[in-house]
């Protein structure tokens, strides 16, 4: 037993934390009520990777916060479900098997339960009953059901196809997982273009939706303009120029002339005079097509193949190899040199009938678009500089709206809207009529269309490794691909492969007892598809699967599901905006469509945590700065912990770690404890119940702290805590010495439990049993504040002389106007100021400025 005063002892935090939260457990204070009357609450945090780096203090910005934030919630009335789970596929458990050879199951399982030791440390309110594991059968036995859902609708698809290829991990990126300098974001090498035949997810079916969605989703501006942004919709023509048949005079040499005018009516020259190939492009500058002087592909379109002419073959084929061997970033940087080459062939001008060269050039990406574009030099930058270098034709059809055409400058494009002219038809009109008349026009012909293009690109998700979800397919030399029936999976995967390290392709592959099965259509003999799917797929849907965590015949109960989602708070890093984030949207799209949800958004709110950096820099084991959570805990534990986090800085900025600063935390904390249980041990005293000043102080803590915890603003509403602290110290006394309790004090110490539990949860439960309480805080309300209590009786009055601030006074709350000039007037530095001047007039701004106007 302590024998010391109160005063004087020391915060027993390993004793406290250790006692509550066996007790939480115990007594499953933490259970999901299915049954309950409460409004239900969905608070999510992304869940993590269980690496060999385990958690760091990272981790715990993001979980530690979130749970202060659903306990809130929670003291609000509501039925809080705040599950946790472990993204458990993917390539670093696989990169390790590869370095140890132990099998990524064994090194995953082992790192799923010391992060689930390390998870419970932080004292959160997870119900363990719901977690999910998407590396066990009895996940992904269901993200193949997806796959299988997608594929029947449609929007699952094989094809080849340019991908990104990491040479390091011997895997495909889908396009989000490669950074803006061309490194795999797993292990920073550079990514390569690779043909391959690969599995498609039809997300672009889903482009409009997924734009307009974020009109009725609360995410941050700042995620809704990526989003925005990488979906990229973008309105304009679709124009089609006709390839020439191959007897052009212009095969024989490799510079093209100047493109000959035929002058010939488009409906006396059929497409089918003209060759076999059509080229597709896309502008938003239609009114600029009668200045089109030649038509470029990217290397890696299918054209450049079918129409190379001999005598170009070799050129062409030197110049796709070196462009396919750059990155797109780096073929699509502006201040980078053009290069191209001539193919040889020739197109048709949809309007005109001239014929013009076909080029390819690495500035060009096929990816984008439709991996073709019109040049137009005069009116286009890149297509200036490209007309300079290669001596091509330039021709100008759009001059300034208030100038002529010797306005132009000839020694640059100009790229403005303004009036068309050398245009036929359309010379006179506008920039946009003509870009409206034009499409009209191409349309009547066949020859185009007004349309709308996208940035987003189908997801591809197969991917050439071990550790991975089986793609449910079999392939059969009859039938085709075919997918493995519902009632089969799911498709596990082996235990063991000859080699975890891939060479290009599948592990999978090696395993002869997997690959081979039976048609599931004819019965013979087939292949299981070797690739497994991108880790993303797993997490797109797991806040789904969390309500029915168990359940073996389905991936989720609806009716669960419709009453979970959408999610009332989700939290975590805005690296995630262009890729899960896009993802898992577009995932309950698809349920949506299949009568599965009842909304087509996940998310009712988003929120972001910043960066915990140390020393300055973002912590990471190159640099050497990581700070493990386990010596912060053995020295303040974790209510310090949790409460240093949220006051280091605004949660989405994050701040940087200080040892020193977190000593600050760790006395405010311990002042709490003594000052509970003082109140709680002193003799009751009989005394005036609360006074208006400390009715005052609570009801505005109270309204603070309460807008502070919705908007997720954890640094400022502990800064009041801290000011209430101060404050009751006031009210007992500094002395702490044999103190008798008022009610006033009480009330207030009661009222501060209340509004800490969030933040330091331990604490708060044994202040709150100490004070005489029987169940847990937690089932407690949440504090409400009286608008007008929460008002102060005096206000602060700043003073003025010609709209400069000279001094300021405290006054009585809508003190009379007279009153308070009165008082401004007896400032010594007021007086100063107005010393030889005339008072023209006097400005009084109620409960906040007197404005004196001297001349």
């Amino acid at each position: 037993m302590n024998d010391k005063p109160v005063s004087e002892q020391a915060y027993p935090f390993a004793e406290i934390e250790a006692k509550w939260r066996d007790k939480w457990e115990k007594d499953g204070t933490y259970k999901f009520n299915w049954d309950s009357e409460r409004p239900k609450y969905y608070v999510l945090t992304m869940f993590s990777y269980p690496s060999g780096d385990k958690l760091h203090l990272g981790h715990w910005y993001n979980y530690g916060p979130t749970d202060s934030f659903a306990r809130f919630k929670r003291m609000q009335g509501y039925e809080v479900f705040e599950p946790m789970g472990f993204d458990a596929f993917g390539l670093p458990a696989e990169n390790y098997a590869i370095k140890t050879g132990i099998n990524p199951r064994i090194s995953t399982e082992k790192n799923v339960e010391f992060m689930k030791d390390q998870l419970k440390q932080i004292g959160p309110m997870y119900d363990w009953d719901y977690e999910v594991n998407t590396s066990t059968p009895e996940y992904y036995k269901w993200t193949q059901w997806w796959f299988l859902l997608l594929y029947k609708r449609g929007l699952a698809y094989q094809k080849d196809a340019l991908v990104n290829w990491c040479p390091s991990c011997q895997t495909v990126l889908a396009n989000e997982q490669v950074s803006s300098d061309n490194l795999c974001e797993r292990c920073d090498s550079p990514v390569e273009r690779k043909k391959l035949n690969q599995w498609f997810f039809k997300i672009t079916d889903y482009n409009q939706r997924l734009l307009d969605g974020l009109e009725r989703i609360d995410f941050p501006e700042k995620t809704k303009a990526m989003q925005r942004y990488w979906i990229g919709k973008s309105e304009g023509t679709e124009i089609v120029f006709d390839v020439a048949p191959p007897s052009h005079p212009g095969d024989k040499g490799t510079t093209p002339p100047n493109p000959p005018v035929n002058g010939g009516e488009l409906k006396d020259n059929p497409p089918a005079s003209r060759g076999e190939f059509r080229i597709e492009v896309f502008t938003t500058r239609a009114d600029t097509l009668y200045g089109v002087t030649w038509v470029v592909l990217a290397p890696e379109h299918p054209l450049v193949a079918e129409i190379t002419t001999p005598d170009q073959q070799e050129a062409v084929d030197k110049y796709v190899r070196d462009a396919l061997a750059l990155s797109e970033v780096d073929r699509a940087m502006e201040d980078r040199q053009k290069t191209g080459v001539f193919t040889g062939a020739y197109c048709i001008h949809p309007l005109t009938g001239e014929e013009v060269p076909i080029w390819i050039a690495d500035y060009v990406i096929g990816s984008y678009g439709t991996g073709a574009v019109m040049a137009v030099p005069a009116h286009d930058d890149r297509d200036y500089a490209f007309a300079k270098q290669y001596k091509l034709p330039v021709k100008w059809v759009i001059k300034p709206a208030d100038g002529s055409e010797d306005d132009l400058d000839h020694d640059f494009a100009y790229t403005e809207k303004g009036i068309m002219f050398a245009s036929d038809e359309f010379d006179g009109m506008t920039s946009i009529e003509g870009i409206h008349a034009i499409g009209r026009k191409l349309e009547e012909i066949g020859h185009g269309k007004p349309t709308v293009t996208w940035h987003l690109r189908d997801w591809t998700i197969s991917r050439q490794r071990y550790w991975g979800c089986p793609i449910p397919i079999i392939h059969c030399l009859d039938c085709g691909p075919q997918p493995v029936p519902e009632s089969e999976l799911p498709v596990l995967l082996p235990d063991e492969v000859e080699e975890y390290k891939p060479k290009g392709k599948s592990p999978l592959e090696s395993v002869q007892s997997y690959m081979n099965t039976k048609c599931p259509k004819c019965g013979q003999r087939a292949l299981r598809d070797p690739d497994t799917m991108d880790t993303f797929v797993c997490s797109s849907w797991y806040f789904m699967r969390y309500p029915d965590a168990k359940l073996d015949t389905a991936p989720f109960d609806t009716e669960h599901l419709n009453k979970m989602l959408p999610i009332d708070h989700y939290v975590g890093g805005s690296e995630h905006a262009m890729g899960h984030l896009i993802y898992s949207r577009f995932f309950a799209k698809v349920a949506y469509d299949a009568g599965y949800l009842k909304v087509d958004e996940p998310y009712k709110k988003l929120v972001h945590q910043g960066t915990i950096l140390h020393e300055g820099e973002r912590m990471s084991k190159s640099r050497g700065n990581v700070v493990s959570p386990e010596p912060v805990l053995k020295r303040v534990g974790s209510d310090v912990l949790r409460c240093y986090l949220m006051f280091m800085g605004d949660y989405a900025q994050g701040g940087d770690w200080s040892d020193a600063g977190i000593s600050g935390v760790e006395r405010f904390i311990a002042r709490v404890w003594r000052l509970g249980r003082i109140v709680a041990e002193a003799p009751k005293a009989d005394t005036p119940a609360v006074s208006r000043e400390t009715d005052t102080k609570l009801h505005k803590t109270i309204k603070h702290v309460t807008h502070d915890l919705e908007a997720f603003q954890f640094n400022t509403a502990i800064a009041r805590l801290m000011e209430l602290t101060n404050y009751i110290y006031s009210v007992v006394g500094s002395d702490l010495k044999g103190v008798k309790c008022s009610p006033e004090a009480e009330t207030a110490v009661e009222t501060l439990v209340r509004l800490i539990a969030p933040f330091a949860p331990h604490l708060a439960e044994e202040l709150w049993q100490c004070l005489g309480h029987t169940r847990t805080v937690f089932d407690e309300p949440w504090p409400e504040y009286d608008e007008a209590k929460a008002i102060e009786d005096t206000v602060t009055i700043a003073v003025q002389v010609n709209g400069k601030l000279r001094d300021t006074f405290q006054a009585g709350r809508d003190a009379e106007k007279e009153t308070v000039i009165a008082e401004a007037m007896k400032s010594e530095k007021v007086q100063t100021q107005l010393e030889g001047r005339q008072i023209v007039k006097t400005i009084v701004v109620p409960n906040k400025i007197v404005n004196i106007v001297v001349k």
